[in-house]
Order: structure tokens, then sequence, then C-alpha cells
């Protein structure tokens, strides 16, 4: 009888995490983990994974995402970059710029009003006009490794009608220059911890003088 009663406590306590989750999980925005996903060519996938690039990627991805807004967004029926969208692609602009051997993708994304064939065409169009403007602003087009249009099919907010924060585009860290000279060897953290290597140098260029000296005064 004990147990019977034990077995029932546990399904009862089972389902009501589960009815948690899923209430949880109902009300986030569709695409709010859509950022951090790992998308792409399964082979291309397999291969950085193996030579240990996958990891770097992900923790360059992970950097950008943090320091500098990854996101744009359109009016209504728009592909125009207007002035808060144009500051921060100078911001993601000034980013790309530290490292040179970096590749960067450009999705664009819809609203849900109109056609599915309408939208595809305006979320690329959306994409374009983000790699012209960071073209612009001196990013090398081969760095822009792809525009993708994703239309409709991923909104940050599920709802058919007119929605600002669905109307973007996301910029994100999609792999290395594999004919960049300094990406040699599987040297990619040196890559993405170079600046913290060189902060470690005196602001003066003199050696041998340490901190502990400044200190003691000797």
């Amino acid at each position: 009888m004990y147990k019977a009663i034990a077995l029932t406590g546990l399904v009862a306590l089972s389902a009501c995490s589960e009815r948690q989750m899923a209430s949880s999980s109902f009300w986030r925005e569709a695409g709010i983990l859509h950022n951090d996903a790992d998308f792409g060519n399964a082979t291309m996938n397999n291969t950085q994974i193996h030579n240990g690039e996958r990891s770097y990627i992900l923790d360059l991805a992970n950097r950008f995402s943090r320091e500098v807004p990854s996101m744009v967004n359109f009016a209504f029926n728009s592909s125009e970059l207007d002035a808060n969208a144009r500051a921060i692609l100078a911001r993601q602009a000034d980013w790309i710029r530290q490292f040179p051997e970096v590749k960067f993708r450009v999705y664009g994304h819809t609203d849900k009003v109109g056609s599915n064939a309408y939208n595809k065409r305006l979320g690329m169009q959306r994409a374009r006009a983000v790699v012209h403007y960071l073209t612009s602003l001196g990013i090398s087009r081969s760095r822009l490794e792809a525009v993708v249009s994703y239309g409709e099919t991923q909104p940050l907010v599920v709802t058919d009608g007119r929605e600002r924060r669905n109307r973007r585009t996301v910029t994100e860290v999609s792999g290395f220059l594999g004919r960049n000279p300094t990406v040699m060897d599987g040297k990619y953290a040196e890559i993405i911890y170079r600046e913290y290597v060189e902060s470690a140098t005196a602001p003066t260029g003199i050696e041998g003088i340490t901190g502990t000296s400044f200190e003691t005064g000797q």
C-alpha cells in the first residue's frame, strides 16, 4: 500500500513538473534561442569539430553576440536601414575589423504579413542591405560568406500581424578564412585571444619592470 502511495506521488510530481516546463516554454518567444543555435552544413561542421576550429568559432560567436548588437530591425515592408540600424552596423563593423581572419553570415527575417514567397524575397533584400552597408564601412565582401533569408519562418514573436521585432537581420560568425596567411596549423586560439596577449604588453615598451617593483619602490 505504501509503495502504491509513493508511486502515485512520484507520478503526480512528474506530471506537475512537465506542466510547469510546458507552461514556461509556452510563454517564451518562439525564436528566443535562434541566435545561439548551431546551423550549417553537416560535413563542414564535422570537419571543423575534428580540426578544433568549431569550438573557437563558437567562442567568437558568443563574444560577438555579447559585445555588440547582432540584430537590426526594419520598418514594415521595407529593407531600408534607418539611423539606429546604421549605428548598430557601425559597431558591428568595428568589431569585425579586429578579426580579419573571420567570416560572417547575415540572416534576413520578416513578419508574417504577406505571402511566403514575397517574404522570402524581402528577407533576402534586408540581408543584402546589411551586407552592402558593412562593405561600405570597409569590410571585405569576401568575408561576408553568405546572405540567407528565413523570411517569415522563424519569428521571435508568434503573431500574424505586424511585429517589428520579427522584421530583422541577424549577423553571426560563420568561420575562418582558410586562405588567410595567419590561419595556419590550427592556431585558432591565438586569433581569438590575440588582444588579451597584446594587452599584457607594457605601454612604455620597457621590459623587466614588474608590478611588484612599482609597489615596493625597488
